[in-house]
């Protein structure tokens, strides 16, 4: 009995690892073939086209309140979403990486410095935080990404830090610097490979996190800016038309949905694989 719930529990999660796979294939397909795939312009506006059911007229998932395509626009949202993300995560696993091993081989000054700042950081409201950077910076990916990105680095910042003062008191660690490697060689053969995997799995996630919190930005009217697509943007604008037009409304918030849900499930099947 135990052996055939076992299997089924197997099977099970791997058709959802296959899912989520192709979820996300499919919308880093959307953000890199955009023009290729979307058969409209995201922006065009026909308003004797208006308020279109999806299938009518070659629009696959109809059109919103300015006639634009439905599918067109969540395709090319598919860029701010995936794009700001990306940056998100490249800059707060870069720099926290950085802080994190300085932090946790410096020790001293260095390391209570970089604590408390993290501290600090961490101990305001992730959007609230998020909302005050972007209005420092403007509007546009960049700057909305390097805003997000800014609000995640104490997160890596504080990971990196504690797996590499774990690893520190290992025997191995301790071994290398008895018999005279370099700091730089014992953190490159040592320490590195042990703390990334776990950067790796919290990138997942902050991925995840950073689609969420572009797309509540993008609904605040304080990420994409009209008339680009994005898929809060759809979502704010599909907020008046919810009874009568409510696909202006499920679609993007389907494909937001299930991007968050592949990105999260694939990481912790990753933190299973890799054991942490």
């Amino acid at each position: 009995m135990l052996w055939t719930r076992w299997r089924v529990l197997t099977a099970l999660g791997n058709v959802f690892t296959a899912f989520a796979l192709l979820v996300l294939l499919v919308m880093i397909g959307f953000a890199v073939y955009a023009p290729l795939i979307a058969t409209h312009s995201p922006t065009a506006q026909d308003l004797g086209a208006r308020f279109q059911p999806p299938g009518t007229e070659s629009h696959l998932l109809g059109t919103d309140e300015l006639g634009r395509d439905v599918f067109a626009r969540i395709v090319y949202g598919s860029r701010a979403s995936l794009g700001v993300a990306a940056i998100t995560v490249a800059i707060s696993a870069s720099v926290g990486l950085a802080l994190g091993l300085a932090a946790a081989l410096a020790g001293g000054l260095v390391d209570d410095a970089v604590t408390v700042l993290a501290d600090a950081v961490l101990s305001f409201p992730t959007i609230l935080l998020a909302i005050t950077v972007v209005s420092v910076l403007q509007y546009g990916m960049l700057q909305v990404g390097t805003a997000i990105g800014v609000v995640f680095i104490p997160v890596f910042t504080r990971l990196v830090r504690a797996e590499t003062k774990a690893i520190r008191e290992e025997g191995y660690y301790r071994s290398s610097r008895a018999l005279g490697s370099s700091l730089r060689r014992t953190v490159a053969l040592h320490v590195l490979p042990n703390v990334l995997p776990r950067v790796v799995i919290q990138a997942t996630i902050t991925f995840a996190l950073a689609i969420v919190i572009e797309s509540s930005l993008a609904y605040l009217g304080l990420g994409t800016q009209p008339p680009n697509p994005s898929w809060g943007l759809m979502l704010r604008d599909g907020r008046n038309a919810l009874f009568h037009a409510p696909w202006l409304s499920i679609f993007p918030g389907v494909a937001l949905a299930l991007t968050v849900f592949s990105l999260n499930f694939l990481g912790d099947r990753l933190a299973e694989y890799l054991g942490r």
